[in-house]
């Protein structure tokens, strides 16, 4: 499906990281490879540091923290905030929806609009998508979308096709109304028939958590996981990217008329290093053109990479420059979306550690 928006536009970007850090090498010893493959695939693949919540922190607590960062630095105003979209696999609870914990913790007016979207790794296209369509309300002037996910808790310790990726970081993106005459083109995409190439099988009503769910089995590649842990099938994954992205890019370039050299940068979701390289070789795009440092220092925290690599990759440049992007987000769902948009001197754009 093709999208435009117009006389929209994003404000500031703000990263919000769990100081707690993890090295790869700390942990190599978990998995049951040699160390020799385990370096190997270390660079490869990307592995590195990664960031991770400390056990009882909520993806609330992540946006919560956040929202009152840009509230006491006078970068956002709680009476300005007329709704909120909240991107996330993460809820705190299955009842009430995370967005509403936040507006009630913050203190939010409450003439506004709250929506949670479930959605994995192309949650942060999904929700700019939705943060434009609010916009279309004569009285909705700014959205605050929150992009958050602690996937790090529902990976297996002895996984290591996911766990050594595997981070957890929220965002958060005002997007307001734009005076000037501005044009936004999006695609979106799904695939439901690809939907357990990336599950976390027990948990919900269909398969209820219980002992049994929580038993750990190892697979014929060696990874032990419990069906309450994410299961990805990494080829179908990676094929999957090859396969669709870049018609998705060429569709979306081609309904803005614009050439794939006009774009400044391609700001990507980062499942891995090696992944991101290859799409980038096959869609003809500079490797500086596609930033791809997200995952080996802060991990995959799933739709949340992009404003990561966004605000770990350009905040300078952004507070008094402007640079044509291409977004797009790509995974569990399947699904696939992007996004072609101006990001031009923000009001801030940065990254804090959650404390």
């Amino acid at each position: 499906m093709n999208l435009k928006f117009r006389n929209k536009k994003i404000t500031g970007i703000l990263t919000v990281l769990p100081e707690n850090e993890v090295n790869f090498d700390d942990e190599i010893d978990n998995y049951d490879f040699s160390r020799a493959q385990s370096m190997k695939l270390k660079l490869i693949m990307g592995y590195g540091k990664r960031r991770v919540v400390k056990e009882g922190t909520a993806v609330s607590d992540l946006c919560i923290y956040g929202m009152n960062y840009l509230f006491d630095k006078g970068l956002l105003k709680k009476e300005d905030v007329d709704g909120i979209v909240l991107v996330t696999q993460s809820p705190d609870h299955f009842v009430p929806a995370t967005s509403h914990i936040i507006q009630g913790k913050l203190g939010l007016k409450q003439d506004m609009m709250l929506l949670d979207i479930n959605q994995a790794c192309s949650g942060y296209p999904v929700g700019l998508n939705q943060a434009f369509m609010l916009l279309d309300q004569e009285e909705v002037n700014k959205v605050v979308l929150l992009n958050a996910d602690m996937m790090s808790c529902k990976v297996s310790a002895k996984d290591r096709g996911s766990r050594p990726l595997t981070g957890d970081a929220a965002s958060i993106t005002i997007v307001e109304k734009d005076s000037n005459d501005s044009t936004i083109y999006g695609t979106i995409n799904v695939d439901g028939t690809g939907a357990e190439s990336l599950i976390i099988p027990a948990g919900g009503f269909k398969m209820p958590s219980t002992p049994e769910t929580a038993e750990l089995h190892t697979d014929k590649n060696g990874n032990s996981r419990a069906l309450d842990h994410l299961v990805m099938k990494g080829d179908d994954v990676f094929n999957f990217v090859q396969k669709q992205v870049p018609p998705m890019i060429d569709n979306l370039l081609s309904k803005a008329n614009c050439d794939k050299e006009d774009v400044d940068y391609y700001l990507f979701h980062q499942p891995n290093k090696f992944m991101l390289k290859k799409l980038a070789d096959k869609m003809g795009v500079p490797h500086d053109k596609m930033p791809h440092n997200v995952v080996e220092n802060f991990g995959n925290a799933s739709g949340v990479s992009v404003p990561t690599a966004i605000t770990f990759n350009l905040a300078d440049k952004l507070l008094t420059e402007s640079f044509l992007v291409c977004i797009a987000g790509f995974g569990a769902g399947l699904s696939w979306a992007s996004l072609l948009l101006k990001l031009e001197k923000l009001d801030f754009c940065e990254m804090i550690d959650y404390k």
